[in-house]
């Protein structure tokens, strides 16, 4: 027999059907609560509230578990190529050998962006946070790519747009960067894979390519693959919602970037390297800032420990910190703020205050120190996970339309006046 939940209204009791998922996660089925006795649920932050039923990416704050498509994220990060991750993401499925080399060889001849584009980075303020510049840039493909537009795609167009703008991001993100430099744009090169190619345009030059050691390369494949896609978060939700009234795939990723744009979602990894660079300036003092972080009345708030859904260790922060430490290694680094990081680091880890509440690094804190460490202003950081998320945030569009979800109309409770009587302008 069916599980119900049962609910007594005026002395009405409606039985709700109880939908169990396949983790056995468990959640009651108010979908037709308002038709069957006028009232709404409330739950401000949609904290408690399922907004779809979602085959991509399951996770377990109290347990500290994450999968994409119920393969565990430790694996993936050991052994998967981002693309594999991409394509297993949107498609459900990891790629046999011949599937992934089309993808990759398809998104590999998309990284060239029309030059047109150029004539945007030249209207952008040489000071405009590089976020918003991605975001006016990935909305922008649409009137390049008119074709996508079709809200009734066929399987094989839907793909073309797909593997276009997986293809587009790295370089557009590479634009983002060397404008901020004011160094003249590299070009992606067809000898190279994926991430090389993105390192190169990131930090090549015209008349000279970069060769990074292995740890790097690995480092952001890893991270990558980590920020591939985190549930139903802030900016999965708005690309869903924004895709759920048929929207073109460009305008619903354009508007997941200025979702993760907010300092609460993706700016976290930058508010580290903030909150860092602030302590090296009041004089490096580790202990002096840990007491802060444990006084109740003092407003300093520690940055990139703990975590909203992770009520253990975040499963990302394991892996990223092993990446992070091969890294600063191998780099050599000599870098006093990330020496306070370090240092912040190994005192949470030992705290009994922090091992007690859990606040342990998460995947912000470690994902900062590398793109520090490589030589990434705080202000990118954003802007690359923004390019790690790219496959999570088509996947979510994806399945949306696949499943012909409605368009999104959350309810309200209203608060406002009421009969108000108008007063003509002269009388006021």
């Amino acid at each position: 027999m069916s599980e119900t939940a049962s609910i007594n209204l005026n002395g009405k009791t409606l039985e709700l059907s109880v939908i169990t998922g396949t983790e056995n996660e468990k959640a009651i089925d108010i979908s037709k609560l308002r038709d069957q006795s006028g009232y709404i649920t409330l739950d401000p932050g949609f904290k408690n509230t399922g907004a779809t039923k979602s085959a991509i990416t399951f996770l377990d704050g109290e347990k500290g578990i994450l999968k994409y498509r119920g393969y565990k994220i430790e694996e993936l990060a050991e052994k998967s190529t981002f693309l594999e991750v991409a394509y297993l993401l949107i498609y459900g499925e990891l790629p046999s050998k011949q599937v992934l080399e089309k993808f990759r060889s398809d998104i590999k001849g998309q990284m060239m962006v029309h030059e047109d584009m150029k004539n945007f980075f030249a209207g952008f303020p040489s000071k405009s946070h590089p976020m918003g510049q991605l975001s006016c840039l990935v909305g922008a493909l649409s009137a390049f790519y008119p074709e996508s537009l079709n809200p009734n795609q066929n399987e094989e167009e839907e793909y073309q747009t797909i593997v276009n703008l997986i293809g587009k991001m790295p370089t557009i993100v590479s634009w983002i960067q060397k404008k901020s430099l004011g160094h003249p744009v590299v070009y992606p090169k067809k000898d190279l894979g994926y991430i090389d190619n993105f390192m190169n345009m990131i930090f090549g030059e015209v008349n000279c390519d970069k060769i990074f050691d292995d740890a790097v390369l690995d480092a952001m494949r890893v991270l990558l693959i980590l920020h591939a896609d985190h549930e139903q978060n802030c900016s999965a939700s708005t690309v869903r919602i924004v895709g759920s009234s048929n929207a073109n795939l460009y305008a619903s990723i354009s508007a997941g970037i200025n979702a993760l744009w907010g300092p609460l979602h993706g700016g976290a990894n930058q508010a580290v390297i903030e909150m860092l660079e602030d302590i090296k300036k009041d004089g490096g003092d580790v202990e002096k800032y840990l007491a802060k972080a444990k006084d109740k009345n003092d407003p300093f708030r520690l940055m990139g420990f703990g975590h909203r859904v992770y009520k253990n260790f975040d499963p990302r922060a394991k892996i990223i910190k092993k990446a992070a430490d091969e890294v600063l290694e191998k780099l050599g680094v000599q870098d006093p703020v990330l020496d306070i990081a370090k240092g912040l680091e190994q005192a949470a880890l030992s705290d009994q205050y922090f091992i007690d509440r859990k606040l342990y690094p998460n995947v912000d804190f470690y994902s900062g120190i590398i793109y520090r460490a490589l030589g990434f202003n705080a202000e990118m950081f954003t802007v690359l996970f923004a390019l790690g998320r790219l496959p999570g945030w088509i996947a979510q569009w994806k399945e949306m339309r696949d499943n012909k979800e409605p368009i999104g109309r959350p309810r309200q409770v209203y608060t406002g006046e009421v009969d108000r009587e108008y007063v003509d302008l002269e009388n006021r």
